[in-house]
């Protein structure tokens, strides 16, 4: 965290398996070309910062220093008691090419949004953990940052979360939810921190962790699956994110209309 005149994400930051692998990573981003170079970060192992086609900034490193693992520590879970980070959402203008470069990095695609029929995707979920995503990509304005994602071991937690925003003033900041998702199937709550980030809590999803396992499509105007039940985000879920610092922002070609809460209420 820094203090800054707006708010903004500096960049996106993952974990390889071993130190070698980010000589492939480098070699991979010069490759497509995109930029790709060592850094000296604190607490952190060799680093390699890069942007992918569209200017997403990212983070990489092997090693970092290990501390206690608080999961068990029940007496030091508080609020939302969020556990780890454990994906990203970003807004891109061509979530096929993003698909294609980070499939070709070594993600999985586990799920997909497309119109029943066709592969004109507008969503993609993209996995290396062995669940349904580690980054997610949308069609929109971009890229920014649409939300980070922190794993909470209860339902019971997000709805503690809530009430603890509203007890500290912050019940306004609640923007979705607690509800379901269709992809992926967790339970959810969306919520804006102080300087306007948006937050997931979500209390797991199922694995993919099998070669077999072939993607899921879901088809957008499906709103059974959209939202399972309850209500549509609000217009401001699907448009309003996070910049990236010093980083351009791209329309779509295409610009996406999905269902907004104010349109179904103006049926």
């Amino acid at each position: 965290m820094r203090k800054g005149e707006g708010a903004a994400c500096a960049r996106l930051g993952l974990r390889v398996f071993q130190d070698d692998d980010l000589d492939r990573l480098k070699a991979f981003f010069e490759a497509h070309g995109c930029y790709a170079a060592w850094v000296d970060v604190p607490h952190q192992g060799r680093t390699l910062q890069a942007t992918d086609p569209a200017g997403t900034p990212l983070e990489f490193c092997a090693t970092m220093p290990v501390l206690p693992r608080m999961i068990t520590k029940f007496t030091r879970h508080a609020g939302g008691s969020a556990l780890r980070l454990d994906h990203t959402q970003v807004l891109t203008p061509e979530v096929r090419k993003a698909c294609e470069f980070y499939t070709a990095a070594g993600f999985r695609l586990s799920e997909y949004i497309a119109p029943a029929g066709t592969f004109d995707l507008r969503g993609v979920f993209l996995q290396r953990k062995g669940n349904p995503h580690d980054m997610v990509f949308f069609n929109g304005a971009g890229p920014r940052l649409h939300h980070f994602a922190y794993l909470a071991p209860e339902v019971h937690h997000l709805l503690n979360a809530c009430d603890i925003a509203g007890e500290l003033g912050y019940g306004a900041a609640v923007e979705r939810g607690p509800g379901r998702h269709g992809p992926g199937h967790a339970m959810y709550v969306y919520m804006r921190d102080p300087d306007g980030h948006r937050v997931e809590l979500f209390n797991t999803h199922y694995q993919i962790m099998d070669i077999e396992n072939e993607p899921i499509g879901w088809d957008p105007s499906d709103h059974k699956i959209s939202f399972p039940w309850g209500l549509p985000a609000r217009q401001a879920w699907f448009e309003e994110a996070t910049p990236f610092a010093d980083v351009a922002i791209c329309e779509p070609e295409v610009k996406p209309k999905p269902l907004t809460l104010e349109s179904y209420l103006a049926k």
